[in-house]
């Protein structure tokens, strides 16, 4: 049995849904290793899940950083946020781990919670294994629970293990690799038996069908089992390694983190079984350098890019050279345990480790220890944002000190993006849904003491005609020396739906001389800035038909005041009417929410326009529909409430649509209540 070694650390990413238990076993497996000395809330504090966040909500929102050493290697666990809330947290990261671990729970209902994970390690190629948490709450099967699994998995399960029961409760396992039983300890290593005289027939079974998921992928191994030859074990593990280093397979270990069981059996399976660095690396694109996990900043320390080394060990002082061409200097490079820094002087390679004072350092690159720069392979995909909140600081004076906090958050944050719109003068921060944002908005209050005041985005309404006018206005004042004089005629006409503001001039004999046409045009479109019902007009056409001039009095502003009073005037002849933005959503349901969903969009007034099932994700659907840019504003946290929190949607405008009714009103109402004075 090889043990896959080489000096090099190996990285870890522990994933799955929310409350599957994955800081659970992130401290079992500092406790089984020594790393820590006692259970978390036994007389030891934390590693994972430090923050204030995090312990107020009893779960990550954030990736935990952590090491142990096992029999002389070492080990570096990234543990990942479950919610998709702070999944974006995850995304930078997970493609630089060597192997990762699916954290689940034994309750077959919620097998279909690992299907975005899974999906995703099948997207970026990382190796996985699952492990079955919470096994002494089982209920049932294990083959129950495996086909369950099964379907939301592209590559085939394959047990590793099977329980061994003394009543409804777990009591021990079977190594189907090692043909070994073994017999749970509480705080000990599990203690090896033999197996049970009425279990040697369902342990056969389990083994030969274990023997023949990873024969699919191995002619020889295959041709042995026709014949009845009995495989090495030597055989046996190197096609069960092969396999998952490939990705053709996905072991299942289980145990129960909270009281430690397998959890050395799931640590010996990582010494002989994860790859080495060098598979992330060649899938990184990385030579020589470090790849940046994630940039946040550290009270006194100042920004850390959390990087993983690859290729050669990373010195503090270390020339690194960014994506751009640009150069900067390791200042300080730290060992990382959850929320504690120890100053080291170098990293081996595959260890993660925090470097100090990389200002331009981000998620997602390289920063190379070649003297010239690397790209990423596959660029990190940006999330796109889902829920947004307009904000202030409550107090003024805090307006520069929010700036620069917002800016720390954003390059911490990849899932957050702040936008201003210069249209409704709100500065809007969004996120992956609700909770994200709201603990973006804790971080700004705890972290920087700025206080915030929150609303929800103003929806972008537009006016438009339904008839045209012809209309005169005469811009004329007097006030001692020159005056003002301007006299212009424009006739409005409505366009077709989406074509926006059409102007053009049709004077002859130099009724409006040419040189102040454009200021006429200029005039318009600060009048159609605000119409009747208090916002912006557009599909429609303005033309100048006729004017008059004065040879002393008129002037570039002039002609643009008339233009404007034109317009103003005349668009209360043109019948007004309101239009609303319509946005085309893909919705992602699982497929026994469906019919809930669509029910929700119909709620908010949206127009279903398809259903079918989702590619390539089996017992999901795929939802197309038209919806109201102002009904969405809290559509993501409904969808999550009816997914078991796996919905999510994609949102591009469409087209303006007629809004009529009380809803019109409504609007209109809030415009001119709202409209600066």
């Amino acid at each position: 049995m090889p043990i896959q070694t080489q000096g090099s650390v190996r990285a870890l990413a522990l994933v799955g849904p929310t409350s599957a238990g994955k800081t659970t076993l992130l401290e079992a497996l500092l406790l089984a290793t020594g790393a820590v000395h006692a259970r978390a809330g036994g007389g030891g504090e934390m590693v994972g899940d430090s923050s204030p966040e995090a312990r107020a909500r009893g779960h990550s929102v954030e990736l935990n950083l952590a090491g142990f050493e096992f029999m002389g290697d070492r080990y570096a666990v990234v543990d990942c946020p479950g919610s998709l809330e702070f999944c974006a947290d995850v995304d930078a990261a997970l493609p630089a781990v060597d192997l990762a671990i699916v954290v689940a729970e034994p309750d077959p209902n919620k097998a279909q919670l690992l299907q975005p994970t899974l999906r995703e390690l099948e997207r970026l190629g990382v190796p996985h294994a699952v492990f079955i948490n919470k096994m002494d709450q089982a209920r049932g099967s294990l083959q129950e629970l495996l086909d369950a699994l099964a379907p939301v998995s592209s590559a085939p399960l394959v047990a590793r293990q099977i329980p061994t029961w003394e009543g409804e409760h777990v009591t021990g396992y079977i190594d189907l690799a090692l043909e070994r039983a073994f017999v749970y300890r509480p705080g000990q290593p599990s203690e090896q038996v033999d197996i049970p005289g009425d279990l040697r027939d369902a342990e056969a079974d389990a083994r030969f069908h274990m023997l023949e998921q990873i024969a699919d992928f191995d002619d020889e191994l295959l041709e042995q089992l026709l014949s009845d030859v009995t495989p090495s074990r030597d055989a046996v593990f190197s096609d069960l390694v092969r396999e998952m280093n490939d990705g053709l397979i996905v072991p299942v270990f289980f145990g129960s983190a909270a009281n430690g069981f397998g959890v050395r059996r799931l640590l010996k399976a990582l010494r002989h079984e994860a790859p080495l660095p060098d598979r992330a690396a060649e899938r990184l694109g990385v030579t020589k350098g470090a790849y940046v996990l994630k940039a946040a900043y550290a009270g006194q320390s100042g920004k850390l890019a959390y990087a993983r080394a690859f290729g050669a060990k990373l010195d503090d002082g270390a020339e690194l050279v960014l994506p751009t061409g640009e150069r900067c200097r390791a200042g300080g490079l730290f060992a990382v345990q959850g929320g504690q820094l120890k100053k080291i002087a170098s990293a081996p390679p595959g260890e993660v480790a925090a470097i100090g004072k990389v200002e331009q350092a981000a998620a997602g690159q390289i920063l190379s220890l070649t003297g010239q720069p690397q790209q990423l392979q596959n660029a990190v995909r940006p999330r796109r944002p889902l829920f947004a909140v307009a904000l202030s600081a409550r107090n003024r004076k805090d307006d520069v000190r929010l700036s620069g906090a917002l800016s720390k958050l954003i390059e911490e944050d990849p899932g957050l993006t702040l936008t201003h719109d210069p249209e409704a003068r709100q500065v809007l921060l969004a996120g992956q849904g609700e909770g994200h944002v709201r603990l973006a908005l804790e971080r700004l209050k705890r972290r920087f003491g700025v206080e915030i005041d929150t609303q929800d985005p103003k929806t972008p309404y537009r006016e438009t005609i339904q008839r045209g006018a012809t209309h005169r206005a005469r811009h004329k004042k007097q006030s001692g020396g020159h005056g003002q004089f301007a006299d212009v005629t424009i006739e409005i006409r409505p366009l077709p739906r989406g074509s926006g503001f059409v102007f053009q001039s049709k004077v002859v004999g130099g009724a409006v001389p040419r040189q102040w046409v454009p200021a006429v045009e200029q005039g318009v479109r600060d009048g159609l800035e605000k119409g009747p019902l208090g916002f912006p007009v557009t599909d429609l056409e303005v033309t100048l038909t006729d004017g008059q001039t004065h040879s002393v009095d008129s002037s570039e502003m002039a002609f643009r005041i008339a233009g404007r009073m034109a317009i103003e005037e005349g668009l209360k002849a043109c019948g007004s009417i309101l239009l609303e933005p319509i946005e085309k959503l893909t919705v992602y349901s699982p497929s026994p929410s469906a019919s809930n969903v669509t029910s929700a969009l119909t709620a908010r007034r949206g127009q279903i326009l398809g259903l079918a099932p989702r590619e390539d994700w089996r017992g999901w659907e795929r939802i197309d529909a038209y919806l109201p840019q102002s009904e969405r504003q809290h559509l993501i946290a409904e969808l999550r409430g009816l997914t078991q929190g796996l919905g999510a949607f994609e949102a591009d405008f469409d087209h303006m649509s007629e809004l009529t009714g009380r809803l019109a009103e409504e609007a209109s109402q809030q415009a001119r209540h709202t409209a600066p004075a």
